[in-house]
């Protein structure tokens, strides 16, 4: 006799179908996703695509038009729900970290916990010593906000989001608030934790790195509808339309007309690439491809393009250079200064995407 199966796990988060608009401007269209128990989903899309708003339906800020979100297998958006409950079910880091300026680090983490769960001082300050040492504050407890860096004010943040134990936590673009130098090292710290921790998160943010660096699965929007999903190497490595594959990476973006199957002419010249979706022939016709792929030759082959260097900038660890041919500008990296002049570029057949029209 055959085992049966055992039944999928119950998502953590789920949403199905909802719709959410602000008068005529309509910013959420239909959005179905979930995040599965120990899961670390980062919603990404461009200024206006519904990130923040999505985030905030799942919180219960925002009132959906229609569809249904659940935690935990509970519909949260049906009516009599307690909103007061589910909120304090779900933690949340804010883009302003909103801690309290005339409070210690460790009374910003005990504070909710005291007041809304009524927890005891002592218990609510143990576990509030408990959450800063894991992340690496132990010894700034007793310090207030504005004697920490911007660094340390996100992770009391994180803390007291956490002192509740939810299921879920929510981070609305957590390090955008950081410098440069500190996201790099804060985009770490947080996945580390993430995975420490074995928390269950929905992320947005306008980001891709950051994107790539703390999801298990990344879901683009554009325009409030789903544009791709999938995990950060699919999204990166596998774009299904023209919108995903230049909002990922670091792109040169070349149009011309369709001259066949994965060919594209551009001026005088075609060069070849992988063709997605349906391409008629003479069509409008746009090509893209990562900066890392680009290849620079001293002699001409296949799929290369004669243009000038027009500058060459360093960048410490490689130069970026810009190449120019009639109206057509790329840029690629090199490891090395080149001399100045012409050069054979080349478009490496499997690195170019080549999708119908222009966006």
């Amino acid at each position: 006799m055959n085992a049966q199966a055992a039944p999928a796990a119950e998502p953590v988060v789920r949403a199905e179908g909802v719709r959410k608009s602000f008068g005529e401007n309509v910013v959420l269209d239909g959005i179905d996703l979930s995040v599965a128990a120990g899961e670390t989903l980062v919603v990404i899309g461009p200024s206006g695509s519904g990130k923040s708003t999505l985030l905030r339906c799942v919180n219960l800020l925002e009132p959906i038009d229609s569809g249904r979100i659940w935690l935990e297998g509970e519909e949260i958006t049906g009516k009599g729900v307690k909103v007061s409950q589910i909120r304090q079910r779900i933690g949340i880091v804010f883009q302003q970290f909103n801690l309290f300026p005339h409070l210690k680090a460790i009374d910003n983490v005990t504070l909710a916990a005291r007041r809304v769960r009524h927890m005891s001082r002592r218990d609510a300050e143990q576990r509030a010593l408990e959450l800063l040492t894991r992340v690496g504050l132990e010894e700034k407890a007793q310090q207030h906000p504005h004697q920490l860096s911007g660094g340390q004010q996100q992770r009391v943040a994180l803390a007291r989001a956490l002192v509740y134990e939810p299921p879920v936590i929510l981070l609305d673009e957590p390090l955008s608030n950081l410098d440069a130098k500190l996201r790099e090292e804060a985009r770490a710290w947080l996945r580390q934790l993430i995975v420490a921790l074995d928390l269950s998160a929905l992320c947005v943010t306008h980001d891709q790195v950051e994107a790539m660096a703390i999801a298990d699965k990344i879901v683009l929007l554009n325009g409030g509808e789903i544009e791709q999903e999938g995990t950060p190497a699919e999204l990166y490595e596998k774009p299904r339309t023209l919108f995903a594959a230049e909002f990922m990476g670091s792109n040169n973006r070349l149009t011309g007309i369709s001259a066949g199957a994965g060919k594209l002419k551009i001026g005088g010249e075609i060069i070849e690439g992988a063709a997605h979706g349906k391409i008629e022939p003479n069509a409008p016709t746009t090509g893209v491809i990562r900066l890392e792929r680009m290849r620079v030759a001293e002699s001409p082959g296949p799929n290369r393009l004669k243009m000038e260097l027009k500058t060459q900038m360093y960048l410490g660890e490689r130069f970026e250079l810009v190449f120019a041919r009639e109206k057509l500008l790329v840029r690629a990296y090199a490891e090395k200064k080149l001399t100045e002049g012409a050069h054979y570029v080349e478009f490496p057949r499997d690195a170019l995407w080549i999708f119908a029209g222009e966006r």
